[in-house]
């Protein structure tokens, strides 16, 4: 059977005519049986046939007869919320810190890296911690301090560290992060 142009109107028309009474199952082999052939007997088919749903709004999936929550609903989850904010104000704020590798480079070879770390660790602040230090050789004989340091990432940055930082200008020439890492 012939269509027509598929791109024209009338082609789409006359094929969606063709089309509204056949199903792509129609067109396997084999005999249409009875619904009851392939299950219970007793089951009625309704396949094909068009069934009017029910309003779907009166199914409650959660159960809930009433619409309106009881007084004594209202009460208990009143006082489970407030044992909940209780138990939540107790709790200790967890406190966010981070470790950080910085890599404090000096002028040149001539630069006591002795007193460059000790201006290094002179700087005191809330939130501030020092750790572990050591020389790493650079080049041509210059050692760079490489410093670990942890802070609590609401009181001590990392601008403000290299604000101070840079400050020793006789010993600092530049300071760099080599490693941050969240605890």
């Amino acid at each position: 059977m012939g269509f027509g142009d598929l791109k024209s109107a009338a082609g789409l028309r006359v094929l969606n005519d063709f089309l509204a009474d056949r199903s792509y199952i129609e067109g396997l082999p084999g005999v249409k049986k009875a619904l009851g052939k392939y299950g219970p007997a007793d089951v009625e088919d309704t396949t094909g046939a068009a069934t009017e749903s029910k309003d779907d709004d009166d199914i409650d999936l959660f159960g809930s007869d009433d619409e309106e929550e009881s007084e004594e609903a209202k009460k208990l989850r009143e006082e489970r919320l407030a044992q909940y904010e209780s138990k939540k104000s107790k709790k200790p704020a967890v406190v966010a810190k981070s470790s950080i590798l910085l890599d404090v480079k000096p002028w040149d070879d001539e630069t006591d890296m002795a007193k460059l770390e000790e201006c290094v660790r002179s700087i005191q602040a809330d939130g501030l911690v020092w750790g572990s230090s050591k020389l790493v050789p650079v080049g041509y004989g210059i050692k760079k301090l490489q410093i670990q340091c942890v802070v609590e990432d609401d009181k001590v940055g990392t601008d403000m560290l290299e604000e101070r930082i840079t400050a020793f200008e006789d010993y600092v020439q530049s300071m760099d992060v080599a490693a941050f890492n969240k605890i």
